[in-house]
């Protein structure tokens, strides 16, 4: 309750993720009100450019409600792309927990999210769970399974790991989140964080096409609203060099 005596309410809210660029409010509240009466929606966007960054939240007045939007509309097509509901985690603890996370790699093409999210539900509940694509919607061919137990994690892993699926051997581990790029290791694809507010897609193939020719671009944000891209060098003696001339360098107000 309030100081003055009045309850506070209290609503249940969803994340909702890859969502198409032309998702606004309106569309979001027409997806979702089928499943219940919706208290509120927001579709979170670039603070300088006001473009979508792909996820939102939707806030509902009953918690059954919320629950039936997550067990029917998860992976339900809107504008064209199947979106990924789970419940919002407003704690950054939670959001930084690892412990039940799955590296999932060696997928087919054809194995989008829910048919990931379909084979390895049968272990426990999942919180997340999305197979990485590229800019065109492609399969990268591993994705990322989280559960709420460790213990359906370690099943999961004890049962799929080496199994096949859709033709192809896939390989199941823990997800290790790595602060630091190993040194020396050969690899072409940068993860940039902490992106300053103004830079978008043609500031960063400037900014890394200094070092070298960039393959592709892609930026996003975390649930808290932080800013991140993904870019893709031709050359891994270009990406190192990268990192070496920009990792851990203030760029604001370059």
């Amino acid at each position: 309750t309030t100081p003055g005596g009045s309850k506070t309410m209290q609503f249940s809210s969803l994340y909702v993720g890859d969502l198409a660029p032309d998702v606004g409010e309106a569309i979001l509240y027409s997806a979702f009100q089928a499943a219940g009466t919706v208290a509120s929606c927001r579709v979170c966007r670039d603070s300088v450019t006001r473009r979508s960054l792909g996820y939102g939240y939707v806030n509902f007045y009953s918690s059954a409600d919320a629950e039936k939007a997550l067990s029917t509309l998860n992976y339900t097509p809107i504008k064209g792309r199947p979106c990924r509901v789970m419940w919002s985690q407003r704690d950054r603890d939670s959001r930084r927990n690892v412990k039940g996370n799955l590296f999932v790699k060696g997928l087919a093409p054809g194995i989008d999210s829910k048919a990931l999210h379909d084979t390895f539900s049968q272990f426990g509940n999942i919180t997340s769970c999305k197979v990485s694509t590229d800019g065109q919607g492609n399969s990268r061919g591993y994705g990322f399974v989280h559960y709420e137990a460790e213990e359906a994690a370690e099943m999961a892993m004890e049962k799929v790991n080496g199994m096949q699926l859709e033709g192809q051997i896939v390989s199941v581990a823990p997800f290790i989140k790595r602060e630091e790029p190993e040194q020396d290791a050969e690899f072409t694809n940068l993860y940039v964080k902490h992106l300053p507010p103004a830079w978008d897609q043609a500031k960063l193939e400037s900014v890394f096409g200094a070092f070298g020719e960039v393959q592709s671009v892609w930026t996003s944000a975390t649930e808290d609203g932080r800013r991140f891209a993904l870019v893709n060098l031709a050359e891994a003696s270009a990406a190192k060099a990268a990192v070496e001339a920009l990792h851990r360098k203030d760029m604001v107000g370059e």
